[in-house]
C-alpha cells in the first residue's frame, strides 16, 4: 500500500520499517558498540557522585579535555549517517574549540569550524536557537539534525586551542548503519572571518569549491563597528563558471536572512525571532561601559530551497551603511561566516584555519 498525503502528511516516512541499526557514542560509550553503553567502573569526567552506586550509574557522563590535545569524539565504520549530535561546554571556549569532521578516510576535513559558530553561538554568549537543523536550548544544549552520509568511515575530531584543562565536556552522538544512495552528497562547512573587513572589499564566505553538489546554509556572527545602520549590502552566489557577475545576487542583508526593513520592530528596536529556516537570533547590545559595539547572531537554511551548482560556488557578502547626503557607506566590519553545503567528493582544500589569536571573540 502506499501512502497518501491525506493520511500521513509529510511524516509518512517515519511509518516505515527499516533495516537499519541505531547506535550512539557518549562518554558512556566511546564506541557506540550494541550493548556496550554505561559499562565504565571509573569516571572519565566528574569523579565522585557514582562512587556509592557502582557500575551502571552514570559513572562516565563526560570527558575532560586537556590544553593544546586533539580528542577524537567518533570512529565510525560505515556505511551509515550522523543524525544527530548534542554537546555542552562552557561558552568561553566555544571559539577555543574546533570540530572537524573527515568522510571516507579523507586527510583534509570536510567540516572545520570553531565550534560555537557549528551551532550558530559565534559570539561565546549563550543565544537559544529554534530551527530545523540546528536547536540551542538552555542553557548552551547544542543540537545539530544536519544528516551527515558516509559511505566507508566517519571521523569526528575536537581540537583545544587553548592552555586552559576543560573538565566537563559532554557529548552524544547519534548514527545509524545504513545503506547510502549514490547520489547522497557528503555535508561540508567552512568558517571564515574578515576582522575588520577592508574597506570597499566584500566579505567572502566561499571560494574554490569544485565539483557538483547543493549550498545549505549561511551562519553569521557580525559585529558592527559604526553608528547607524549596517545591513545594506548583497550576497551573491557565483555559480559554475561565473567570474565578474553572479548568477545569484540578493537586495540586502536581512533581506538575505528573511527580515525587512533593517530587522526594526517599533518603538525603534530590532527584533529578534527563530524560526524553522531563518532567524536574527542574537543582539548584544553595548552597555555603555565596555561593549562599544553591538553584535549579532543570525542563520539562513537553504533546506526547501537549496542552491545547486555543478562545477564550482563562490560566496561573497557586503558590508554597507550610510554616509552623509544619502550616500552608501562601506563598512569595516567583524564578520565571522559559516557556509554549510553537500557535495560529491573529493572536496578542494580548505584555506588554513587562523590561529587561536585570530579565532578569539575579543
Amino acid at each position: 500500500m502506499q501512502l497518501t498525503d491525506s493520511a500521513f502528511s509529510h511524516l509518512d516516512w517515519i511509518t516505515r520499517l527499516s533495516q537499519a541499526q541505531t547506535r550512539s557514542i557518549s562518554a558512556e560509550n566511546f564506541t557506540g558498540e550494541k550493548g556496550k553503553g554505561g559499562m565504565a567502573t571509573t569516571g572519565t569526567g566528574i569523579p565522585g557522585p557514582a562512587e556509592h552506586l557502582g557500575q551502571g550509574w552514570k559513572v562516565s557522563p563526560c570527558i575532560i579535555i586537556e590544553p593544546f590535545t586533539t580528542v577524537t569524539l567518533a570512529e565510525i565504520a560505515g556505511p551509515g549517517a550522523i543524525q544527530h549530535i548534542w554537546l555542552t561546554v562552557a561558552p568561553q571556549h566555544w571559539r577555543a574549540l574546533v570540530l572537524r569532521c573527515y568522510w571516507d578516510d579523507e586527510e583534509t576535513p570536510s567540516i572545520e569550524v570553531p565550534l560555537g559558530d557549528f551551532f550558530c553561538n559565534g559570539w561565546c554568549v549563550r543565544s537559544n536557537v529554534s530551527s530545523i537543523p540546528v536547536a540551542v536550548n538552555p542553557a548552551g544544549g547544542f543540537n545539530s539534525y544536519w544528516p551527515m552520509p558516509f559511505r566507508r568511515r566517519a571521523r569526528i575530531t575536537l581540537q583545544s586551542l587553548t592552555k586552559d584543562r576543560i573538565p566537563g565536556f559532554f557529548y552524544q552522538i547519534t548514527y545509524t548503519l545504513t545503506e547510502i544512495p549514490e547520489d547522497a552528497g557528503y555535508l561540508h562547512a567552512q568558517w571564515r572571518r574578515s576582522n575588520p573587513l577592508p574597506y570597499k572589499t566584500v566579505h567572502t564566505l566561499l571560494d574554490g569549491v569544485q565539483g557538483q553538489g547543493h549550498y545549505v546554509g549561511t551562519y553569521l556572527a557580525w559585529g558592527v563597528n559604526n553608528n547607524g545602520w549596517w545591513g545594506e549590502g548583497e550576497i551573491k552566489f557565483y555559480l559554475d563558471g561565473d567570474v565578474d557577475f553572479p548568477t545569484i545576487c540578493g537586495t540586502g542583508t536581512e533581506d538575505y536572512f528573511g527580515g525587512a526593513w533593517g530587522f526594526e520592530q517599533p518603538p525603534g528596536e530590532y527584533g529578534l525571532y527563530s524560526t524553522p529556516y531563518l532567524g536574527l537570533h542574537q543582539i548584544i547590545k553595548p552597555d555603555g561601559l565596555y561593549r562599544s559595539q553591538q553584535r549579532f547572531g543570525m542563520y539562513r537554511w537553504h533546506i526547501p530551497d537549496p542552491i545547486r551548482f555543478q562545477s564550482d560556488l563562490r560566496m561573497t557578502i557586503q558590508a554597507l551603511g550610510w554616509r552623509s547626503e544619502g550616500r552608501f557607506l562601506p563598512l569595516q566590519d567583524d564578520i565571522a561566516s559559516t557556509a554549510l553545503w553537500y557535495q560529491r567528493e573529493p572536496h578542494a582544500p580548505f584555506p588554513a584555519l587562523p590561529d587561536r589569536d585570530y579565532l578569539e571573540v575579543i
